[in-house]
């Protein structure tokens, strides 16, 4: 059939059908799933690729580029917007989400990839046309055309208050990361401005897929068969796929012999598992359980030393995952919904106790880039209750000589540091255990006697750990 025909109502007017490009078609329906949806780019776009391929649309490289342009977007989105602003007559919260949307993948094809700005145009437009309509599409156009008059650097020079004059908001528009969230994590991480820096860079990249080989259901070597496969840096269980890859292709993770798990999560579950202990070591839980990763492993671990493992998690269809993760541990192993903060079990009914508690996931934007522009500081006024709840319920749960694990996937010292300290000060029974030598040969652990990891220094989410044994 002809792209071309009469418009209505235009006498003599040839028009022209917008041409469907499959691949930009589908980046942008991701970016109106998280948008309206609050929907994490990591589930929507997964289904949205395999529809496609199933459909005879898609092959490898179209998917690849359709990940990059979810991403690479979502990722850079402040910093776009900073650009965007500059180009527009009004202010941008009066910009519709679906033209924002739209100019957002353009922008990001001209400063953020390597497609020619006139294909970076041309194919931004079209797409305008085919989900905004030709009136939109002539304001994306006129807009793309202003923006691609300087590359990314430019741009940055224009909308970037000088570092001198306000370093945290510097950082901001360059890194694209919220004001806020930039300065709770230079208060963590301290230092002087390389430091941060490198951190606010590694949040932005594309971070390689993790494996773990569950001990005792798979091993590494085995993992280590796969294309593109190469050793973890820091976990003896840790396999990295360095090209990408599809996880689910993959026999021992089909079979749940091993699973997907980032090498700081990993980390955590090793060092609580590790931590010396006087007397019994039979009775193991994890009190945060959800998804299920880090009880997976700890229930692998469990089974080496004929110890049980007890998982617990509040909501139920997380529980239904957790049971799922477990599902052919060698060893004993319970799977229970129940509120950490009120247990069904007795005090003192364990030896090691894990809590990876609920939190802002300021650690894991690398993998959750739109999470850093849902939060806002007052999220953690909603977290830190919870957050104290749950250690304290962890440390009523462990014998005397019983170690407890606290953990969280952010690095914001009012999630990590100040909730042990302020359960501590009430809790003279219990010591601070130095975890660092339980992650042997991971460099840049800092004073201790806690653990913080870093995206720019161990390749890791930025997974924090304070181990507590009872001495009385």
């Amino acid at each position: 059939m002809s792209d071309t025909s009469r418009r209505p109502g235009r006498p003599g007017k040839p028009y022209r059908r917008p041409k469907k490009d499959p691949v930009r078609l589908l980046a942008f329906e991701a970016l109106r799933a998280v948008d309206e949806r609050d929907a994490y780019a990591n589930l929507v776009l997964p289904p949205l690729l395999r529809k496609a391929r199933e459909k005879g649309d898609f092959d490898g490289r179209d998917a690849a580029l359709a990940t990059e342009l979810v991403y690479g977007t979502l990722r850079r989105q402040g910093t776009y917007d900073a650009v965007i602003g500059a180009c527009v007559d009004r202010p941008l919260r009066e910009v519709d989400p679906p033209v924002l949307d739209v100019l957002s993948l353009g922008v990001h094809q001209l400063l953020g990839t390597r497609i020619p700005s006139h294909a970076a145009v041309s194919a931004s437009v079209e797409l305008a046309r085919v989900v905004l309509g030709d009136g939109r599409a002539k304001f994306v156009n006129a807009v793309l055309r202003k923006v691609a008059q300087d590359d990314l650097d430019g741009w940055i020079q224009r909308v970037a208050p000088p570092y001198d004059e306000d370093p945290e908001d510097h950082l901001a528009v360059v890194h694209s990361h919220p004001r806020w969230v930039v300065g709770a994590l230079w208060d963590s991480l301290g230092g002087g401005r390389a430091g941060i820096e490198a951190l606010l860079e590694a949040d932005n990249e594309r971070p390689e897929v993790t494996l773990v080989a569950r001990p005792g259901r798979a091993t590494t070597e085995e993992l280590l068969a796969e294309d593109a496969a190469v050793a973890g840096r820091w976990s003896p269980y840790a396999v990295r796929l360095s090209e990408g890859g599809e996880p689910g292709a993959i026999e021992a993770v089909r079979d749940g012999r091993a699973g997907v798990q980032d090498e700081g999560s990993q980390l955590v579950a090793l060092a609580l598992a590790n931590a010396p202990l006087d007397g019994a070591d039979a009775r193991w839980l994890d009190g945060c359980a959800g998804p299920g990763g880090k009880a997976a492993l700890l229930g692998a671990l469990a089974a080496e030393r004929g110890a049980m493992l007890l998982a617990s998690e509040k909501q139920p269809h997380r529980a239904g995952l957790v049971a799922k993760a477990l599902h052919g541990n060698p060893g004993p192993y319970q799977v229970i919904a129940a509120d950490g903060t009120r247990p069904p079990w007795r005090a003192g009914s364990f030896d090691r106790a894990l809590v990876d508690v609920p939190c802002t996931g300021l650690g894991a934007l690398r993998r959750r880039p739109e999470a850093r522009w849902r939060r806002r500081p007052e999220d953690l006024e909603g977290f830190g209750p919870l957050q104290r709840e749950l250690l304290r319920t962890a440390l009523d749960s462990v014998r005397v000589g019983g170690v407890v694990g606290y953990a969280t996937c952010s690095p914001h010292l009012a999630e990590t540091r100040v909730v042990v300290d302020d359960v501590l000060k009430q809790r003279s029974e219990f010591e601070l255990i130095d975890a660092r030598p339980l992650l042997p040969g991971v460099p840049d652990l800092g004073e201790g006697p806690d653990v913080q990891l870093w995206p720019h220094l161990h390749g890791t989410d930025a997974m924090y750990l304070a181990l507590m044994r009872k001495v009385r």
